[in-house]
């Protein structure tokens, strides 16, 4: 196995894998961003029990920012409340030698944007009906997030505010979660560079971009964004010399989607056009609704994805090496694990929302314990070898101009599938029509033998 040498704050290196507090064992780098460095680990239960988890460590400049840090943790606070098929859920905050951290949940695939790389790399298209489920199911995840109540039946009004293909999630077994919910908002707060909030701005509605206040509209404006772009086979917004794509984000005049050999498209194109409209008002009031249309066109087309469906295309054409990678770093992990003696607990743990929605302070003052124990939802979250798991990572520059064009299942059949002789098909046929007409008149002449004994004996006894 290749031993992975991060840099610490002090510039001193850390082989992986290693212990990280008295809870996890830290396994890969993921990657690094503007906020934080990620990694895949493996995480002990009160129960004891061993899985898989990510662990940000949030970077020291902003985790010594008071402004960041609190809004950070009263952002974590409201996701860990958060439990969805279609949304990684947080487990764990707290501090961990002097480090802030978030523990959430492992999802073992690609983001969607790192399997459209890989899809352009590779010349294989992506079926169009898995692209409509990718969308739907992350309209799912907004949906149940935009309508979450708290304990007292009062709304949280969660908003997402970075609705992009790092942030959505495709398994090997076909899930689609959406991640990252609230920690753009503590980005807008932090010391993060130009760079960094730009390579955002391809997704804002307008008003995010602007500046203004936002609601559950401006999620359906980023989704519509990328359905959009999945059509299309290309970034939506391009920046010019005259305008850069915060300029672009603020303007909100969403291009016309181009043409495609695609069933129904005037209507495909309808629903896309009025998740894009520049005012709130005119958009889909809600996710569901927007995902409604969308299943509506889907079965009135054909257009069926299964997520068993999405997995297998996932791991049969990109998936075999990464998890066979993964599983020989897991086990040194576990090795690992096995060989350290059992550690103290030092963490500084934050209470979840429902037990202190008025502290959102980070301070060093004692808090009820937050621990992923309880949750029996299993550990899994953004990971795949590539930077683009985290929201703050710079962004792709374009979908590469070979982008292979998305084809209509029923034109293009999947690969390796056997194709039929149309003669043998025909035999076949004419063989099957002929035993289920010999079929017939067996059971025609069994009746026919039946009525005559029933009528021979019926006249012996009228005699």
């Amino acid at each position: 196995m290749t031993e992975v040498t991060p840099t610490t704050a002090n510039g001193a290196s850390e082989a992986l894998p290693r212990p990280f507090g008295s809870q996890y064992v830290l396994v890969d780098r993921i990657g690094v961003g503007g906020m934080a460095e990620i990694f895949l680990a493996r995480g002990r239960t009160q129960s004891g029990v061993s899985r898989l988890a990510v662990v940000k460590l949030v970077l020291p400049r902003l985790a010594n920012d008071e402004k960041f840090s609190a809004l950070l943790v009263q952002e974590a606070k409201l996701a860990a409340q958060l439990s969805h098929g279609n949304v990684v859920q947080t487990f764990d905050l707290g501090r961990e030698a002097g480090r802030l951290y978030i523990a959430m949940e492992y999802v073992e695939g690609f983001d969607l944007n790192e399997l459209l790389k890989r899809c352009s790399k590779q010349r294989v298209p992506l079926p169009f009906e898995f692209a409509l489920l990718i969308v739907r199911e992350t309209l799912s995840a907004l949906d149940y997030a935009h309508r979450k109540r708290d304990d007292d039946g009062r709304p949280l009004s969660i908003v997402h505010r970075d609705v992009s293909p790092s942030n959505v999630l495709i398994s090997f077994e076909g899930e689609v979660k959406l991640c990252d919910f609230g920690i753009a908002r503590a980005i807008n707060s932090g010391d993060f560079s130009q760079d960094t909030i730009e390579g955002k701005a391809s997704y804002m509605a307008p008003e995010h971009a602007r500046g203004d206040s936002v609601d559950a509209r401006a999620d359906i404006f980023s989704a519509s964004v990328i359905l959009w772009e999945l059509i299309a086979g290309r970034r939506m917004y391009r920046a010019t010399p005259t305008a850069d794509l915060i300029t672009l984000a603020r303007e909100g005049t969403a291009p016309e989607l181009p043409d495609k050999p695609l069933p129904d498209f005037e209507r495909l194109r309808t629903i896309v056009r009025r998740g894009l409209t520049k005012s709130p008002g005119d958009r889909f009031p809600t996710a569901i609704a927007m995902a409604r249309e969308l299943d509506e066109y889907a079965m009135d087309n054909g257009l069926h994805a299964t997520p068993i469906g999405l997995g297998e295309f996932v791991v049969q054409h990109f998936g075999q090496d990464i998890l066979e990678l993964r599983r020989a770093r897991e086990r040194a992990a576990i090795a690992l694990e096995a060989s350290q003696p059992e550690p103290t607990d030092t963490r500084e743990i934050f209470a979840p929302p429902s037990e202190r929605l008025e502290d959102d302070r980070v301070d060093g003052s004692p808090s009820p314990t937050f621990d992923a124990a309880p949750r029996p939802t299993p550990v899994t979250l953004p990971i795949a070898p590539t930077t683009a798991h985290t929201s703050i990572a710079p962004p792709v520059e374009d979908f590469p101009v070979n982008f292979p064009p998305l084809p209509l299942p029923s034109m293009i059949p999947p690969p390796n599938a056997m194709v039929p002789d149309p003669i043998l098909v025909a035999q076949q046929q004419a063989q099957d029509r002929a035993i289920t007409m010999r079929r017939l008149l067996a059971l025609v002449l069994s009746a026919v033998a039946t009525l005559a004994i029933g009528a021979f004996i019926l006249s012996r006894i009228a005699r």
